[in-house]
């Protein structure tokens, strides 16, 4: 009698048989890559030095030089005493392995994670001693090969957050009373007190320092130690800018520092010490001041300005740019000479992905890390004047409890930090691979408005424009498209193929949305012929702000890597999508993440070739480490 099979044996699979018409040059990346490289990132390790060394051989310039880790330790080094005597400085940080298992630490309730250690130095700079120690400095948690954390033995999952990126930004309104066009721009920080500029219906140029009242910019630029001459002679040609001076009745630097001092502070007596200390202590201290290389990044494209990447803080050089940038939009022109090249002079759109980042895991946590270093900063100071110099050591001026706190803290309690969704697999992946506009620092259910829930053309290819949820949170949450991918700035890129000639070619270059915008772009389903170039004369291109038309085979630079590359993961999984409306295809996505999965799990009749990527990038089947 021949054996009965097992009950949970797993029928034979169909025969997949592919009807694309489409080839693809270019396989679905990792799709837990937005979380695994982001951990690798933060904590240094060896996959992240293998693909920094392998950026740079291909020659990319984008590479980050340092780890999140190594980046916040080397900013708080060196922690000074009042008096400038003593200094303790971290270096090389390292971690043990973990002491319990994933499965262990499911089992017993444990959070998975391992111990970490710094060296720390302490220089008593009177007598030139050094002591050097290895210091505990906590248990941190580590990521799971799935893109998972174990918190007190529950799986969560830190969603990536969507927030308007540092940098420069400008805008038009128009003025209810006047019909005239007011203009505005702001300087906004990573962190630190944001700048601001308008142009009002008189023509005369304000300057807001720390959102509070509004003053002529000329007594700004004073008390950067311009003269009247000086303003004169760099923007004289400018209506706008001789009106305002005429208004300005500082009479020199000392005058437009006490009057800026009065509007910040006002009710104390304003002294020139007290109010140069205030004004550097605003836009020119690290400590206070941060754009991040990103915002760093953004204000040298938008200005033309050549500050070093790792120039945190505001220069004169930026404030005087960013002032003639909105004199120049005032006055109808259309660029402006920078420092290395001629920029153009537009307004910016704060809605598209050009202008919007992405903080993924890595960096959320290392600024949860940032701010328990600070507390712990505090601390040290205060121990290094109390304690007797002779008997100090590195370790008895650590307290590490508001270091380990603030990690546990963002676990535990932060919104981004979510218990992970285990319906099925294909919702945990989604969950991963979510991009989230709430949250700290994010936007909130109640003011945000109907632009930035809005579909926006240069979501093409980078966050999809189907998985959205029903409710309250529509448009504020999202998911990356399949093919997307983040860059060390945190902007999401999207591959194309070169089009050389007007042919085709196998090269293919990762695009921002700002670089996105200069070229012309063709679909993937074009029709072409056997040797890559198109088979009709005129192709349907999309050009900037997703604007779609006509162009010559020679005038397209570039052709879409797959047609599934603006759908996200879930959506992919809709056979004949483009059959269907799309409010039924958002529900569709958002449903398959509700399924209970079978006992005995079956293929699909009819799949799109996604289920395969989904199931194994989910890590819920067994797959071998090595072929053979």
């Amino acid at each position: 009698m021949a054996a009965s099979p097992h009950p949970f044996a797993v029928p034979p699979g169909p025969r997949r048989v592919s009807f694309a018409r489409i080839e693809e040059p270019l396989e679905v990346p990792d799709l837990l890559a937005l979380q695994t490289e982001s951990f690798d990132w933060l904590v240094g390790n060896e996959r992240w030095k293998g693909r920094v060394e392998a950026a740079r051989q291909a020659g990319r310039k984008d590479v980050p030089a340092q780890s999140g880790l190594e980046e916040i330790f080397e900013e708080i080094s060196p922690i000074e005493d009042f008096s400038g005597t003593m200094s303790l400085s971290f270096r090389d940080h390292r971690f043990e392995p973990p002491k319990y298992s994933v499965d262990e630490c499911k089992d017993k309730d444990m959070t998975y994670s391992a111990p970490m250690f710094v060296t720390a130095e302490f220089i008593n700079n009177a007598t030139g001693e050094i002591k050097s120690q290895t210091v505990f400095m906590g248990d941190f948690p580590l990521m799971t090969s799935k893109g998972t954390f174990i918190v007190n033995g529950t799986e969560r999952v830190v969603v990536s957050q969507l927030v308007r990126s540092p940098g420069v930004y400008f805008d038009r309104s128009v003025d209810k009373t006047s019909d005239k066009e007011l203009y505005g721009g702001k300087v906004i920080p990573s962190r630190g007190a944001w700048l601001e500029f308008e142009i009002d219906k008189r023509d005369s140029v304000g300057v807001r320092v720390d959102r509070k009242r509004k003053q002529p910019v000329t007594v700004l630029l004073k008390a950067l130690g311009w003269t009247s001459d000086q303003i004169l002679e760099r923007f004289g040609q400018y209506e706008s800018m001789r009106a305002t001076l005429e208004k300005d009745h500082t009479s020199g630097q000392d005058d437009a520092l006490l009057d800026i001092y009065r509007k910040l502070r006002p009710g104390e007596p304003p002294t020139r010490e007290s109010a140069q200390a205030l004004l550097d202590n605003l836009y020119f201290n690290p400590k206070r001041y941060d754009l991040a290389k990103v915002g760093r990044y953004k204000i040298n494209k938008k200005l033309g300005v050549q500050a070093d990447i790792t120039q945190g803080t505001l220069t004169e050089d930026d404030i005087v740019a960013t002032i003639e940038y909105i004199v120049r939009l005032h006055a109808g022109e259309e660029s402006m000479r920078g420092a290395g090249s001629e920029v153009i002079v537009e307004i910016d759109d704060i809605d598209h992905f050009g202008n919007r980042r992405l903080r993924t895991v890595g960096e959320l946590i290392q600024n949860q890390v940032r701010l328990g270093l600070a507390r712990m900063e505090r601390v040290v100071r205060e121990r290094m004047t109390t304690q007797d110099v002779e008997a100090i050591t590195p370790q008895t001026l650590i307290n590490i409890r508001p270091v380990v706190a603030s990690i546990k803290e963002f676990f535990g309690t932060s919104q981004l930090s979510q218990f992970m969704d285990h319906i099925n697999p294909l919702a945990a992946l989604t969950q991963k691979r979510r991009l989230n506009a709430l949250g700290p620092g994010g936007l909130s259910r109640e003011r945000a408005g109907f632009e930035v829930r809005d579909v926006h053309p240069s979501h093409y290819g980078r966050m999809c424009p189907i998985e959205s949820p029903e409710g309250p949170n529509i448009g504020l949450i999202g998911s990356l498209a399949s093919y997307g991918r983040v860059n060390a700035f945190g902007f999401v890129e999207t591959p194309y193929r070169k089009v050389v000639d007007g042919k085709v070619t196998d090269e293919i270059d990762y695009l921002t949305a700002d670089e996105e915008d200069r070229y012309v772009k063709a679909q993937a389903n074009t029709a072409l012929n056997p040797d890559g170039s198109f088979a009709e004369p005129r192709v349907l291109v999309r050009t900037k702000g997703g604007e779609t038309e006509l162009a010559r085979a020679e005038e397209v630079d570039y052709i879409d890597v797959s047609p599934r590359q603006m759908v996200s993961v879930a959506t992919a999984m809709i056979p004949f999508l483009e059959h269907d409306d799309a409010n039924r295809a958002l529900m569709g996505s958002n449903m398959q993440r509700q399924s209970v999965p079978l006992l005995k799990s079956e293929a699909p009749l009819v799949g799109t070739g996604m289920e395969y990527r989904a199931a194994t990038d989910a890590g819920d089947v067994i797959t071998a480490e090595k072929a053979g």
